[in-house]
């Protein structure tokens, strides 16, 4: 049985109003779409291909908080 993973994902929305969705632990994993499940779809099969890639070899991160800054 394949053991199950779990990943931390960023989601914000662009100038567009497009969902842009990252994966931190997985160097140069995100994609976009215009709804939320669509973006949870192309995610998953985004997540597939990097985790195929050599570069996967990241240690995990925790999530400890999400904070905006203004300037």
């Amino acid at each position: 049985m394949k053991q199950s993973r779990k990943f931390t994902v960023v989601i914000e929305r662009d100038e567009e109003d497009f969902y842009v969705a990252t994966v931190p632990t997985l160097r140069g994993c995100h994609t976009q779409a215009k709804t939320l499940d669509s973006l949870m779809k192309r995610l998953r099969e985004a997540i597939e291909v990097c985790l195929g890639s050599d570069d996967d070899r990241r240690g995990s991160l925790e999530l400890v908080g999400i904070q905006q800054i203004s300037l």
